[in-house]
């Protein structure tokens, strides 16, 4: 009579094979078993938001050089971006041609916005609007919605916290769901560290790797963050002149993990960014009017004005 044993997470019973069957009946055996949970699992969908904002919580902005891909109603563009993203929406992206030919400058300070369009010869000022940032970033998404995900945070919507949900999936990450106001649902898949898997769930790190945003059954946006790894701690700027004082680091020391690539969408208007951060820092040091601009020589300031 054949031996037996368990299979993964199977209640079931699994023939002793000789060697030669053993790996096939395993794989066949073990095809459905997914990523097990960790040992101390989040009890809540509120705990889950808590610790992936703990993981984090000494990374208050970052400083980084990426590539970017921009897919839309224009076509595909490519290019280098030098960026700043500090919390909660203030952002700076400069954009340059793989040819080292400036582009266009964005900034916001979380209340007005500049893009100055060097291509087009036109400097844009208005509110921080998720439809101005997208004149830049190509996708219509909150200035601090855009500026969690650079920072590898997911945005979560306003809600009751008797109402999320959370469950392990298969693929070795929670889903946590958020019902907000006006028929709008939030999808965020939280993943704990690899190496906190045997830690109590107080002590897991916890990496946001797809964040959606649904509305009347319609996505708004969807995010997907990959690539997570340590990131140093920026050094203070010294002017080579030594006419200026020292510009210090904006927040404390910082070598949380941050995702390396950022895949944001918004499918209703077609539109589609990747960003890959060639190198990355927390908090930088913000020179005064980082996240302002005066218009270019040559430019007037065109006024702007959408609703979101």
């Amino acid at each position: 009579m054949e031996k037996a044993e368990r299979s993964c997470g199977n209640p079931g019973l699994v023939p002793t094979r000789s060697p030669a069957l053993l790996l096939p009946a395993l794989l066949a055996a073990t095809a459905g078993c997914g990523v097990p949970p960790p040992r101390s699992q989040v009890p809540t969908g509120e705990d889950a938001i808590a610790r992936m904002r703990a993981s984090a919580a000494c990374g208050y902005g970052v400083k980084a050089q990426a590539k970017i891909d921009l897919f839309g109603k224009q076509g595909r563009v490519r290019g280098d971006l030098m960026l700043y993203a500090v919390a909660a929406s203030r952002i700076r992206m400069d954009a340059i041609s793989s040819f080292n030919v400036a582009l266009a400058t964005l900034t916001s300070d979380g209340k007005r916005f500049a893009l100055a369009d060097l291509r087009e010869k036109r400097f844009y000022v208005g509110p921080s609007t998720a439809c101005n940032i997208a004149r830049f970033a190509a996708v219509p998404i909150p200035g601090h919605a855009l500026v969690g995900f650079l920072r590898g945070q997911a945005p979560v919507l306003k809600h009751d916290p008797a109402t999320l949900t959370i469950e392990w999936q298969r693929k070795g990450h929670y889903l946590v769901r958020v019902p907000s106001t006006r028929n709008a649902v939030e999808e965020i898949r939280i993943a704990p560290h690899p190496d906190d898997l045997d830690k109590p769930w107080q002590e897991q790190r916890m990496r946001v790797v797809d964040v959606k945003v649904e509305q009347y059954g319609d996505v708004l946006y969807h995010a997907e963050l990959e690539g997570h790894a340590p990131a140093p701690m920026s050094t203070a700027m010294i002017d080579e002149a030594g006419l200026d004082p020292p510009i210090e680091p904006s927040g404390p020391p910082c070598q949380a993990e941050i995702p390396r690539r950022v895949h944001l969408e918004v499918p209703g208007d077609k539109q589609d960014v990747l960003l890959r951060y060639d190198q990355v820092s927390w908090n930088p040091p913000l020179p005064d009017g980082v996240f302002q601009q005066a218009p270019p020589p040559g430019m007037s300031p065109s006024p702007v004005e959408c609703a979101d």
